[in-house]
C-alpha cells in the first residue's frame, strides 16, 4: 500500500483515502471548435506511459476532498513529490 502526502493536510497518509484521477499537466485545446475526430479521439483518450517518473492527479476524496498532483516512478511506485495543483514539479520536467 502507498502511503501519500496530502500538501493540504500536511499529513502522510495511507493510499486508501486517495482516489487516483489521471494524468496530471494535460494541455487542453487552444481552439476546441477546429479540432478533427482524430484529434479529438488523441486529446480525451490517448495518455503517456511511461516507465520511470510520471505526474498524476489525485484526490483525497476520504480527508479534504482537494485534488493534488504526484510524481511518482512506473516501475517502483515510490512517490518522489506531491504538490497543490496548480504549481509544477520540481523533479520532473513537463515540457514538450
Amino acid at each position: 500500500m502507498l502511503s501519500i502526502y496530502c500538501p493540504y493536510c500536511n499529513e502522510m497518509r495511507d493510499e486508501e483515502e486517495f482516489s487516483y484521477s489521471g494524468e496530471a499537466h494535460i494541455k487542453r485545446p487552444e481552439k476546441p471548435l477546429e479540432l478533427t475526430d482524430e484529434q479529438w479521439g488523441q486529446y480525451l483518450f490517448f495518455r503517456k506511459n511511461p516507465s520511470t517518473l510520471h505526474a498524476e492527479m489525485w484526490n483525497h476524496s476520504s480527508g479534504c476532498r482537494q485534488y493534488f498532483n504526484v510524481v511518482r516512478d512506473m516501475q517502483s511506485y515510490k512517490i518522489t513529490e506531491t504538490y497543490p495543483i496548480a504549481q509544477f514539479p520540481e523533479s520532473l520536467d513537463i515540457s514538450e
